[in-house]
Parts: structure tokens; C-alpha cells; sequence
């Protein structure tokens, strides 16, 4: 084989067809026919013009890749999930392809990566799918799972229980004698947040104690700094006794806000949190918090996702796991 890369013209010269047919049929133009699809990836696949997987995609149809969309890198629960869905995504023999990573929303350029390379299936767990994103998805034979986000119209989700842990902490709380209670929310687009402070206000209210303060601590750790600071600024008949923080990140944050104000934590004011991120667990944070099933929700995804590759015409599915609570130093003693 010559040394020189295979162009577009040495694959249309070897298969006998011209190079529009070859970069058609490269582009899974639905025209060619299923034989010389064949017999073109057979040719691309000796002279390496493709790799074997993009080959394979030619005859089978599938090209073994799942898009992945992740929310921001500052957040390590997307680690998390990345992490599980790269290991659970090889298991099954497929390969993983990040179409948007990041803050911000998903734009028109990630409906045409899904098409572009050809992805059998798309988890998003970042954002809300934008409706048109979907309707190119649906019309291309693209099917969507959510994870860690609620479903939309066409589109199957994975979801923690989000209201059912925030109950959980809720009732936490006021065991330990916890009654004047601050809620560290967000307000970012984010149905996991909104589901957090709705089932956390809604439990409170229907015990007589509904939160007393309510700070946006916008999904990161310097906002949830900002927040402790605040608390920890209230003169202490004023301050709150306990803090639910609806996500572990922005706990982080209001606990080094708190400990740098000299506040005890545990015993002059409770801190809870909600994902369970490993680090929660280190003894500088120790966090009582509901960890969400991961694993499960990554295997519960990809089976609703393989379902849909197999028979697109499937019903969509919400599927709500509920977590874990584990309850650490964080939340203290008082009252017990």
C-alpha cells in the first residue's frame, strides 16, 4: 500500500464508483444502496481512508458511538457521571463521543454532530434537550435519554428522586431539633435544582417550618461561599440553626464560609447537601447528604437508549430511582 494517505479519489478509484458516491455514502446518504455501502466500507476499511468503526457503520447501519452532553466542568458530579458512562458504555462494546460539554445551552451544532458522526444514541445530562433538537433527533432516527434531568415531549428520562431526598433531609433536620432553616437554591434553568427546592419548601411549609431565608448560590462553590458568608454575617438570634444546600458543590462552599466565620458546624448550625459526591465524605467537609444512584441511573439510561436503537418505535419512559441518605458530622447532634 502506498505511503501516502488515502484520499477520497484513491477509495473511488479502488471501489470503481466516483467520489460523490464515496463521500455520499461517507455521510450515510440513505440513496446508496446497502450493497455498495458494503463493498465501499470494504475498500476504505483496506486502504485505512476510515476507521474501522466509521467502515463498519457503512454496511451495519450503526456506528457504535453514543453522544454524550455534560453540564460544567467545575461540577464534579459530571465527572462522576462521566466517568460511569464511559465504563458502562465500553462494557456494552460501544465507544462514547462528548457532543457539548460546559455551562450554557445546547445549540443547533450539537444536532449536527449527532448526525455528522453518525451516533446511534445521545445521553444528556447537562440541559433541558431544546425542542428542535429533539425534532432533528426524532426525524434521524436518533433516540434521546435524559439523565439526571427530567423528560420532555419524545424523549425518555432517568432521573433521581428529587423531592423524595429533600423530604428525607427535611425530616433530618427537625428530628434533630433543627427549626429555623435556610435553603441554599439556585436559579439556573435546572430541573434537579427546581425539583430540590420544591420538595424541600413544600415538607417544611406542611410542618410549620418553612425555610427562613433563601439564598442563590448558582450551582457553584463560590456561590455557595457567598451564601455562608451572608448567613454567617446574621447576627446569631437572627441566623438560622441549619442549611440545606440542593446540591453538594454549593455546600462545600457555605461549610469553608461558616468554618472562616468561626460559626461550629454540627452545633451552632446544621449544613446538608444533595448528590453525595466522594469528596462530601472527606473529614474537612463531612457532609450529610443524599447520594444519587449513579451507577443505576447510567445502566437504567443505556438500556432505555439500546431499547430505542433496537425498535425506535418504543413509548417513552421516565424511570425515578430514589438515593441514598448518609448522614454525617454535618448535620449534628442537637436535639438528640
Amino acid at each position: 500500500m502506498s505511503e501516502k494517505r488515502p484520499t477520497i479519489v484513491t477509495v473511488a478509484e479502488a471501489a470503481g464508483v466516483a467520489a460523490s458516491t464515496i463521500s455520499r455514502a461517507l455521510k450515510g446518504d440513505k440513496r446508496i444502496s446497502p450493497e455498495t455501502r458494503a463493498r465501499i466500507a470494504r475498500v476504505a476499511q483496506e486502504l485505512g481512508y476510515t476507521p474501522y468503526a466509521s467502515a463498519r457503520a457503512l454496511s451495519s447501519g450503526q456506528s457504535g458511538l453514543i453522544g454524550v452532553v455534560l453540564g460544567p466542568g467545575t461540577n464534579p458530579f459530571y465527572a462522576e457521571l462521566l466517568y460511569e458512562a464511559v465504563r458502562q458504555i465500553g462494557e456494552r462494546g460501544m465507544r462514547l463521543l462528548i457532543i457539548h460539554a460546559g455551562p450554557g445551552p445546547v445549540e443547533n451544532s450539537m444536532a449536527d454532530a449527532l448526525l455528522q458522526y453518525q451516533v446511534d444514541g445521545c445521553l444528556i445530562s447537562s440541559v433541558d434537550l431544546p425542542s428542535h433538537v429533539g425534532a432533528v433527533c426524532t426525524a434521524n432516527g436518533v433516540p434521546v435519554v435524559m439523565v439526571n434531568r427530567v423528560a420532555q415531549a419524545d424523549t425518555c428520562a432517568v432521573v433521581c428522586d428529587n423531592a423524595f431526598g429533600s423530604v428525607q433531609l427535611g425530616e433530618l433536620l427537625l428530628r434533630s431539633g433543627r427549626r429555623r432553616t435556610a435553603l441554599v437554591r439556585t436559579s439556573a434553568a435546572s430541573s434537579t435544582a427546581r425539583e430540590r427546592d420544591a420538595g424541600f419548601t413544600t415538607f417544611m411549609q406542611s410542618a410549620g417550618y418553612p425555610p427562613s431565608l433563601r439564598l442563590d448560590g448558582r450551582s457553584t462553590y463560590e456561590g455557595g461561599f457567598e451564601a455562608g458568608r451572608h448567613i454567617a454575617a446574621l447576627p446569631a438570634a437572627e441566623r438560622p440553626d441549619s442549611v440545606y444546600a440542593v446540591s453538594d458543590i454549593m455546600a462545600w462552599g457555605v461549610l469553608d464560609a461558616l468554618r472562616l466565620a468561626g460559626v461550629r458546624i454540627g452545633q451552632d448550625i446544621a449544613v446538608v447537601g444533595f448528590d453525595g459526591l466522594p469528596q462530601s465524605a472527606r473529614p474537612i467537609y463531612d457532609l450529610t447528604t443524599v447520594e444519587q444512584p449513579v451507577v443505576a441511573m447510567i445502566g437504567r439510561g443505556l438500556d432505555l437508549l439500546q431499547a430505542r436503537m433496537r425498535d425506535k418505535g418504543l413509548p417513552d419512559e421516565t424511570i425515578s430511582l430514589r438515593g441514598r441518605l448518609i448522614e454525617r458530622g454535618s448535620s449534628g447532634p442537637k436535639g438528640r
